[in-house]
Parts: structure tokens; C-alpha cells; sequence
């Protein structure tokens, strides 16, 4: 079972997302602190890391530079509506849709993608 570390600011949407995913089978850490996140990475190895939507980039691309250093999991950013994709994540998608966010999680961990070097 692939264990993926969900990250969000918004605890509604860690919930929603926590039970989408363990719907589908994967087993799922959540938490809406960035130093939690860095230090979960430490401690325990995740499949992927989901950043969620309600993070601002600046803080996305703060978080995976410091991921990088501590945990080779791809990390898959949820963005807001308008947002440009992440370079430095292994792919970008919008999170409304439960069904592209399972299809993008499936395609990731199936292609064995490790941390982008970004």
C-alpha cells in the first residue's frame, strides 16, 4: 500500500482528500503544518507528497525545496485556479476533481518518478 503525506492549510480539504484517497486503498498521513511535513519526511518514507491548493506557491516551492533534502517522494502540487504548474513538482493538477487527482496520484506512483531536482 503506498503511504502518501497530504499537506494543506485547510483542514476541511485534508479530510476530503484523506478519504478519497483511503477510498482508493492508499494509506494517508495529513497535516497542515510545513514544519510538520519537513519533519514527518525525516522520520518516515512517503510514495508521494501532496501539496494542496491552499498553500501559496511561494510557500509549495519552499516546502519541496526543504522536501528535497529529506524525502525523494514526488510531490504532486494541487493549484489554484489560474496557476502556473510547478516545475519542481512531478506534476501539477487542479484539485477539484477527485477522480484527476486519483488518476494523477495512480500515474505517478506507477512511473516510479522520484524527486524533481528543480
Amino acid at each position: 500500500m503506498a503511504r502518501i503525506l497530504s499537506v494543506s492549510y485547510d483542514a476541511t480539504l485534508l479530510r476530503t482528500r484523506r478519504m478519497i484517497l483511503e477510498k482508493a486503498g492508499y494509506e494517508v498521513v495529513s497535516t497542515s503544518d510545513l514544519a510538520e511535513a519537513l519533519e514527518k519526511c525525516r522520520s518516515t518514507d512517503y510514495d508521494l507528497v501532496i501539496m494542496g491548493h491552499s498553500i501559496p506557491r511561494s510557500d509549495k516551492l519552499e516546502i519541496i525545496r526543504a522536501l528535497r533534502q529529506h524525502c525523494p517522494a514526488p510531490v504532486l502540487a494541487l493549484l489554484r485556479g489560474g496557476e502556473a504548474p510547478l516545475k519542481e513538482a512531478a506534476e501539477s493538477i487542479d484539485p477539484f476533481n477527485p477522480t484527476l487527482l486519483l488518476s494523477a496520484v495512480e500515474r505517478i506512483l506507477k512511473s516510479g518518478k522520484t524527486a524533481s531536482a528543480g
